[in-house]
């Protein structure tokens, strides 16, 4: 697969310190998309793209509003050339939804009863036997 065609601007600066980390996920994100998926429901072999994609925009996120780390420009450079997920680094920012793994699981007209995905639910309010795997992404729980 092709590398991601980026601006013709240069990136801003501070760029070579998180470059190493951005190329390393994306070359791992093109090792799972050419990875075969016999034997896997057609979900499972979506879940490690979906995980890869949440470590990138996480990582953003946490050098710019944890860490404080980079610059505005760098991270609304990040978000322009779509690096990391704007939406969901929005969702992260609000109360309830730090831990949010994708935004499918909180899209209500994903499910059968017009309701959150089950890995939205808090473990202590399911039973202690049960496994829960989130058929979009793979989350095994990500309710704060």
């Amino acid at each position: 697969m092709p590398k991601v065609r980026r601006s013709k601007k240069p990136p801003p600066d501070g760029w070579e310190l998180i470059e190493p980390t951005i190329e390393e996920l994306d070359a791992k994100m093109r090792e799972h998309e050419t990875e075969p998926h016999e034997g896997k429901r057609k979900v499972e072999a979506l879940w490690p793209i979906f995980k890869i994609h949440h470590q990138k925009s996480r990582y953003l996120y946490d050098l710019y509003y944890k860490r404080k780390a980079i610059t505005k420009e760098l991270y609304e450079y990040c978000i322009r050339e779509k690096i990391a997920d704007a939406n969901l680094i929005a969702k992260w920012k609000k109360d309830g939804y730090e831990r949010l793994c994708c935004l499918r699981c909180i899209q209500v007209r994903d499910t059968n009863f017009g309701t959150n995905c089950i890995c939205r639910v808090p473990r202590n309010k399911l039973d202690k036997i049960q496994i829960v795997e989130c058929i979009h992404c793979g989350c095994r729980g990500c309710s704060g």
